[in-house]
């Protein structure tokens, strides 16, 4: 998204949890134009931040905390176990229904017995993420830089049994290099996605809004296109099944009527918690980079440079405030600005070979994130806060004040914003207003997500199948784990039949009666 000429923003565009995935080599996206940076000084390590922003400045952390943080991402073991540990969380699908769920079969704690036993414990599925950070690290800034960074990735510090989905998702973030990820941002990602599809002979229609999924007789079978698409046909028949790309909510209560669903199912649906909080974003154009107040810039040496973190991260009363105003108020926020928290990326962190702005004595910081109640809260007027950007972003640039002192009318020359509500137009079928969507809880999670019966993607529509970021296992930002989870399902039920490039996931469990996903038994 270019606002002016040679500057390129990329809110909620810029992460990239899927370092670990498997479609990375399985797609051979690198033959379609992709290029993305891993750091191999933290691709099997997950390393924590070396500093944490307080008020009182850095906190460097502690050998304690590096030793804690590095034996629960697998670095200290032999060989490590990094990427086993993140895929088994993410990159694997539910169990079937018949398959009981607890700490023998859950498959990241199938990985800790293996590689990491002294860490095992069956209270790791009740822990929270404070829970797990208490009993390893020492220091309170980092737990609570980790609760932030885990609440804008995959699940808030404080939900119960999320303890390890939480750490990993912070984990993954740090298997590439965070800021530049796919050279291109994820527009760089999806193009070669699209290049890879086309490749393998798919069609592409744009401009191609869809009215409604078709069903005859219980199943679905295929799509018809609203009357201003640019297609000619408006009806697409499916000779195999069709596959839901959007929400559950807009899936079942927009594109399929009520009365091919049971009432309780339709109102399971429109039960389904939202409740994880929104994001407001904002990149700020700058005359000059942001600079760091006197406090913050002896601990990284270069004075110059602009790196953006976490604050403030003092303690978890600081975190608790922000949650009670996310997650338990409507409105504008309570906390005041030199105790909310955010998240900034400076333009320090960008690869000078992938400049976010080329204009000429200009420069581009952000994004910086805010968690926010989600547009849901606000059912009589969901686009509330759009109404008092101006004031809201001057809350932002307060904030920014406490670290940076250069936030000011001479160096700001412009502040793009974004609400949630913004967020769910910008972004394809976002729900929410932040990438999590649904409630990242234990109740909206694995083999719950979004309810147990389409946790496997399935739906009581028979070939009709769900695939979407925001609603189905495990979500977030950890990019095509919904897509290759779907794929074993696909297998199962004989949509799909992949070749030599397709292997599964190690902790996959087929399901009885199907075909299974495992090639060397078909």
């Amino acid at each position: 998204m270019d606002p002016v000429a040679g500057v390129h923003i990329s809110p909620h565009a810029i992460a990239n949890c899927a370092g670990p995935a498997p479609g990375w080599e399985q797609l051979e996206l690198w033959k379609y134009g992709f290029r993305m940076e891993w750091k191999p000084s933290t691709f099997f390590q997950g390393r924590p931040p070396p500093y944490v922003m307080t008020t009182d400045g850095w906190m460097r952390i502690t050998e304690k905390d590096k030793q804690g943080w590095t034996k629960l991402s697998g670095a200290l073991a032999q060989p490590p176990f990094t990427q086993d540990l993140a895929r088994a969380t993410f990159w694997c699908p539910p169990h079937p229904p018949e398959v009981e769920v607890n700490a023998d079969t859950v498959p990241y704690m199938q990985v800790y017995k293996q590689y990491q036993p002294d860490v095992w414990t069956e209270e790791l599925l009740e822990m929270t993420l404070f829970d797990l950070v208490d009993e390893y690290l020492e220091s309170e800034p980092l737990k609570v830089h980790a609760a932030y960074l885990a609440e804008l990735e995959v699940a808030h510090g404080h939900f119960e049994g999320m303890a390890i989905p939480a750490f990993c998702g912070i984990v993954t973030f740090a298997y590439v290099d965070r800021a530049v990820g796919p050279r291109g941002g994820m527009h760089g990602y999806y193009h070669a996605l699209i290049r890879c599809a086309i490749a393998h002979g798919a069609v592409l229609r744009t401009c191609c809004p869809v009215k409604e999924i078709i069903v005859s007789n219980g199943r679905a079978v295929g799509v018809r296109l609203r009357d201003d698409a640019v297609s000619g046909d408006k009806t697409i028949l499916a000779n195999k099944g069709v596959i839901s790309a959007i929400d559950i909510k807009q899936t079942f209560l927009k594109l399929i009527g009520p009365h091919y669903l049971d009432a309780s199912f339709i109102q399971r649906i429109k039960d389904v918690s939202l409740q994880g909080g929104g994001l407001y974003h904002s990149q700020f154009l700058t005359r000059e980079p942001f600079r760091y107040r006197p406090k913050f810039r002896a601990a990284w040496g270069r004075k110059g440079t602009f790196y953006g973190g976490i604050y403030p991260c003092d303690s978890r009363e600081i975190y608790f405030e922000h949650i009670a105003d996310e997650l338990g108020r409507s409105g504008k926020t309570s906390v005041p600005p030199d105790r909310a928290m955010w998240l900034i990326v400076g333009s320090g962190n960008y690869n000078p070979t992938a400049l976010q702005c080329t204009r000429p004595d200009r420069c581009l910081e952000g994004p910086m994130d805010i968690m926010v109640p989600m547009p849901e809260h606000r059912i009589e007027d969901p686009d509330a806060l759009k109404k008092i950007r101006d004031e809201v972003n001057a809350y932002m640039r307060e904030a920014l004040s406490q670290v940076v002192d250069n936030v000011d009318s001479n160096n700001v020359v412009s502040q793009w914003a974004g609400t949630p509500y913004d967020s769910e137009f910008r972004n394809t079928g976002l729900l929410g207003g932040a990438w999590s969507g649904i409630r990242p809880c234990r109740d909206q999670w694995w083999s719950q997500r979004p309810v147990p019966e389409l946790s496997r993607y399935r739906t009581p529509i028979d070939g009709l199948y769900l695939c979407h970021q925001t609603s189905g296992h495990p979500g977030g930002l950890c990019l095509m784990a919904i897509p290759y989870n779907l794929m074993h399902i696909l297998i199962e039920d004989e949509i799909a039949e992949p070749g030599d490039w397709w292997y599964p996931s190690p902790w996959y469990i087929p399901e009885e009666g199907k075909v299974p996903a495992i090639p060397r038994s078909r």
